[in-house]
């Protein structure tokens, strides 16, 4: 069991954040005992046994645990979707419960923070492109003017050891069909954005995407997500020089953006994955630093921005420490980069007119 790690004093308390990326999930009591090997194929099991549960009320003691944030950006999990009507309108029940959780923040009864003023959904863009179209509007509608974007997940590796339960979800080059492009091409029309996410290996998937498709805002998940764990155990440094190199060529695009997070999932295998006891903002802000800074060199404060993943990430840290660990590491910044980095990218890019941009 790991052992808690005392709370660490609030760097930069007044400094304003839009979390652009969470969850919310009730995955329930039923699930299996954790297995010894956290890097197993059931690695999540082990860190969704931290936090089976995040609705509303764990949302807001996260996000008022002492770091200033101001409004947060729902990413899709599969959470809530709806049991009966047309598979394809399923996923839309998610978008009807994060707007509801959103209005219940916008009341102001929970505070002045506005949880969820973004909403990101799910649709399986290679159904045919009239049937994308009257999906991505059932979600714009359900939304209440708060819905955002797409993420259809692409992360596939052959090594089924890599992704563990995740294994399979997609084929192999998703991005590429001609399926799935002719219903991304209903994207931009509706005034949506696409959010990717997918193993450092598919770069140049992203890439291509990108490059075909000028017209729409690509938003790159978790700096790629690098991966060291499986097959790709020990290789991280190694593989570096690689990831850099797709990341200058996606920085090429002007419609990509990337978040700058996600490394404390499995699936990097940094030292403070589930370590105990607990790593510090410090140790984080040394594992994270060389993908971050590479990000933020490469695309500009402009088009980077700081996210949380929660609660995925909570195997590697708590909330709070998890920003202590963005801020040591952009310590170096002026006013206005954080500024952009923290708060004014997201606001910009998800367009919720928060005035930070």
């Amino acid at each position: 069991m790991t052992a808690p790690r005392p709370a660490e004093e609030i760097l930069e308390p007044d400094l304003p954040i839009v979390d652009p990326h969470h969850h919310l999930w009730d995955r329930g009591p039923a699930l299996p005992p954790p297995p010894a090997d956290p890097y197993s194929e059931h690695g999540f099991t082990r860190v969704l046994r931290l936090g089976p549960r995040y609705l509303l009320d764990e949302l807001l003691a996260d996000t008022g645990s002492g770091h200033n944030v101001v409004a947060t950006v729902f990413v899709e999990c599969r959470s809530m979707w709806r049991e009966d009507g047309p598979p394809e309108l399923r996923p839309v029940g998610e978008t009807e419960f994060v707007n509801g959780v959103a209005a219940m923040s916008a009341s102001g009864l929970y505070g002045p923070m506005r949880a969820c003023a973004g909403i990101v959904g799910q649709t399986d863009l290679r159904q045919s492109p009239e049937t994308v179209d009257a999906v991505l509007k059932a979600h714009i509608a359900a939304g209440g003017g708060r819905f955002r974007g797409i993420r259809q997940g692409g992360a596939w590796n052959a090594d089924p050891a890599v992704l563990g339960p995740l294994h399979g979800r997609v084929p192999e080059g998703m991005f590429g069909t001609p399926e799935f492009r002719a219903g991304f091409a209903r994207m931009a029309p509706n005034g949506l954005s696409f959010e990717a996410w997918v193993l450092e290996p598919q770069l140049p998937d992203v890439i291509a995407l990108a490059r075909a498709f000028p017209e729409t805002s690509i938003v790159l998940d978790h700096v790629g997500t690098p991966l060291g764990v499986a097959g790709y155990a020990g290789r991280r440094e190694e593989r570096f020089d690689a990831w850099r190199q797709n990341i200058r060529a996606l920085a090429g695009c002007p419609n990509v953006s990337v978040k700058l997070g996600g490394l404390a999932m499995v699936f990097c295998n940094f030292p403070s994955f589930l370590s105990d006891p607990p790593a510090s903002s410090e140790q984080l802000a040394r594992e994270w630093r060389p993908y971050i800074d590479e990000c933020i060199d490469a695309f500009g404060v402009q088009r980077c921005m700081f996210e949380s993943n929660f609660p995925v990430d909570l195997g590697s840290c708590s909330y709070a420490t998890l920003w202590n660990a963005f801020k040591r590491i952009a310590a170096g910044c002026s006013a206005d980069e954080k500024r952009a980095l923290f708060s004014g990218t997201a606001d910009r890019v998800y367009r919720l007119g928060l005035g930070l941009g």
